[in-house]
């Protein structure tokens, strides 16, 4: 039985003036079993939903970026090739031998883990709903407007428009983590550019000069164990408003990608980078690259860390972007509007995560 709308808003806001998430509901079991409560639980027709659709053995493609810097090679051809079939294809895909080393991706995850778990006191000091404020903790962004919430908690980093971080506002445990993090992310973003500009058929810096890697955002979630996995979900379907996102996650595994109407399981690969095509980069190439629906599932045992980086372009000041003018021909008409990334984004966080893609905001 389903609860009234005015219980479900007592219900939402006693939980979020907690200040302490799920990890919150978690410890407050104290080594018991954890009650779920009805506000995480998923609307029957949604479950019903689930039920239709197929899962499948089918994998997300890996690419080895070793040797991509290498202009002209063999070994970039073949990457570029592989980066246009996945990002047409799938929209999603899998990079080994990125160059960041397993010590800067292991010590990332293990601050997110050491945030949540240690100090109470010190994530209630983040917890905010303040969309100016540049580094919040919270549980569901949009708690308010999502028909269930998610099992997860997040720490947000939001460098959109800043494009930096000072390190003064980072919490002290996972500092020098995020930091390295970031600082070795850089590269490795420039380098997916070049190849998805080289895989539209475009020079290699086409992106680069359109200031696509300018601006990005952190959210390093947190997945306690859920009890009730297959009632609730670890965070609903969606399509990402960036231009790329960068996926670290653990080993417990959990996203899913919906391809040719299948939930495909992303299994981790130790030392693997999950590299997703978000809706603006769709817009701008017209199409051609793929913007596609994913999830992630709870875990009944284990608890799951990831963090994710939206690369989101230039939002201040303002710049307009639209679809590339060489991938507009006679064959394949112009499929959207310009659009500012301010807009688009304020839109995308103004709406529940599991709504209607926001591409229906400019597509023609």
């Amino acid at each position: 039985m389903g609860i009234s709308q005015d219980d479900r808003i007592k219900q939402l806001k006693a939980f979020d003036d907690t200040k302490l998430g799920v990890k919150g509901l978690v410890d407050a079991a104290a080594g018991g079993s954890v009650a779920i409560p009805k506000i995480f639980i998923r609307p029957a027709d949604e479950l019903a939903q689930d039920l239709e659709l197929a899962r499948t053995s089918l994998r997300v493609p890996v690419i080895d970026l070793n040797g991509v810097d290498d202009n002209g090679s063999s070994l970039r051809e073949e990457a570029v090739e592989q980066v246009k079939q996945a990002s047409e294809k799938w929209g999603f895909f899998r990079v080994i031998n990125h160059g960041i080393p397993m010590k800067v991706l292991q010590e990332m995850l293990n601050g997110v883990r050491e945030f949540n778990e240690k100090d109470v006191e010190m994530k209630k000091d983040y917890y905010s709903r303040d969309p100016e404020k540049l580094v919040k903790f919270n549980s569901n962004y949009d708690l308010y407007l999502s028909r269930s919430a998610n099992w997860r908690d997040t720490l947000v980093i939001d460098m959109l428009n800043t494009y930096d971080v000072d390190p003064q506002y980072l919490p002290s445990v996972c500092r020098n983590a995020t930091l390295d993090y970031l600082n070795h992310l850089k590269k490795l973003v420039d380098t997916l550019f070049e190849l998805l500009s080289e895989a539209l058929g475009l020079e290699t810096n086409h992106l680069k000069l359109l200031e696509c890697e300018k601006g990005r955002s952190l959210a390093c979630n947190y997945y306690p164990a859920c009890p009730m996995p297959e009632q609730t979900l670890g965070i609903s379907k969606h399509t990402d408003a960036s231009f790329i996102t960068v996926l670290l996650q653990d080993e417990v595994g959990g996203l899913q990608v919906l391809h040719r109407n299948q939930w495909v399981d992303v299994e981790p690969i130790p030392g693997a980078l999950i590299v997703n095509i978000g809706d603006l980069l769709q817009i701008l190439s017209n199409d051609k690259f793929k913007s596609v629906i994913h999830r992630a599932l709870g875990n009944a045992s284990r608890t799951r860390t990831s963090v994710a980086c939206f690369v989101d372009g230039v939002s201040t000041p303002a710049k307009v972007y639209g679809p590339i003018e060489e991938l507009i021909t006679k064959e394949s008409s112009q499929m959207y509007t310009d659009f500012t990334v301010r807009d688009y984004i304020i839109k995308f966080f103004s709406r529940g995560l599991d709504e209607k893609s926001g591409l229906n905001h400019v597509r023609i």
